[in-house]
């Protein structure tokens, strides 16, 4: 289509060379699944050929919704918050919308001013996976006015929606697995900084431990270890050597995720020992890889794929009339591979 020089191609040109109203063509933009396939095709066809560009700022300006919607995610880097972010990705799409994901790689500061940013390019909404047990900066955010919803993070006495697995009931089954295996001495690996999933899945191994009629004092080395930096599977394998120096030695790990069992495990086979027939190893997630390394790693199942498409899914019913926030949970399930085993006949001393 010719236009002269300076003219800014319109709705209402787009609507003249499809053949409809101008608000059928705001349909199309706006609310494509009311409108009838033939005619969104030919007006997306008009589209592309007069060259049209919706106004994102004009269109919230009458009132309707960006198609952005943001991700405040832990740490893009890694396989799990990956997976879960193509989760949101793909539901947004099926929308007509997109997500601008954010790393806040658990700083609350970062996580602060994301959710600013975020707010004042008025985004359609906001899911985040908070830093830590303080949600002041996200509730701010819901107070005035952006909708947001919590992943991996039960919403508890907030009245916002939200998406997560029961964590604690994924550090309880790990944790009877390898009770029902032999292991009375265990070390659960976690980091200096956690979100607050790795918390509530501590607590959930440390009940287990209890209710088999063990301390867990003394049946649970609870070992932290700072990363970023460095990179999570080298702090990992490092922490091998905590795990063989400690009194007495832990016969079983539970990693708080599979990359950190990853690390374990090469800096348990670094030192001479074997898995499972010296040391036992759980991790947490069941990623892709967990079924490709040697041996097959035993694993808590959450799915982050799911996590994310579920949470995306509340956000969008967020504009929808007469909309209530809901919290829904997952259950996880054990995955035993080849990585668990009985305990040694002694505990080998390095």
């Amino acid at each position: 289509m010719d236009e002269q020089p300076g003219h800014r191609v319109g709705m209402r040109d787009v609507a003249r060379v499809a053949g409809v109203s101008v608000s059928t063509v705001a349909n199309v933009l706006s609310r494509p699944g009311i409108v009838a396939p033939p005619t969104r095709q030919r007006v997306e066809q008009a589209i592309r050929r007069v060259g049209y560009v919706p106004n994102g700022p004009a269109r919230q300006l009458r009132g309707r919704p960006s198609p952005i919607v943001g991700g405040v995610i832990v740490d893009l880097a890694n396989p799990f918050f990956a997976e879960l972010n193509r989760g949101i990705e793909d539901r947004l799409a099926e929308a007509g919308c997109l997500v601008l994901a954010c790393s806040t790689d658990l700083q609350p500061a970062k996580e602060a001013r994301i959710l600013d940013v975020l707010r004042e390019q008025a985004v359609r909404g906001i899911i985040v996976s908070p830093v830590g047990p303080d949600l002041t900066a996200v509730l701010e955010t819901s107070r005035r006015g952006t909708p947001v919803v919590l992943v991996e993070q039960p919403r508890g006495p907030l009245d916002l929606c939200a998406v997560s697995v029961e964590d604690a009931l994924g550090g309880r089954v790990a944790a009877e697995h390898l009770v029902a295996l032999g292991h009375r001495h265990l070390a659960y690996l976690g980091a200096t900084v956690e979100p607050g999933t790795v918390p509530r899945r501590r607590t959930g191994a440390r009940q287990a431990l209890a209710d088999a009629g063990l301390d867990p004092d003394r049946a649970l080395l609870d070992l932290r270890m700072p990363i970023h930096p460095p990179p999570l599977a080298d702090a990992a394998a490092a922490a091998a050597d905590r795990i063989l120096a400690a009194r007495p030695t832990p016969t079983a790990v539970i990693c708080f995720n599979d990359t950190a069992a990853v690390g374990v495990l090469q800096g348990l086979t670094a030192r001479g020992l074997r898995v499972p027939e010296d040391m036992s190893i759980v991790g947490y997630d069941d990623l892709r890889f967990a079924t490709r390394i040697a041996p097959a790693l035993t694993t808590v199942r959450q799915s982050p794929y799911q996590l994310g498409h579920t949470a995306a899914d509340l956000l969008l019913d967020e504009s929808r009339p007469g909309h209530t926030h809901h919290d829904v949970r997952y259950r996880p399930t054990l995955v035993v591979r080849s990585s668990t085993g009985p305990p040694p006949a002694r505990t080998h001393r390095h």
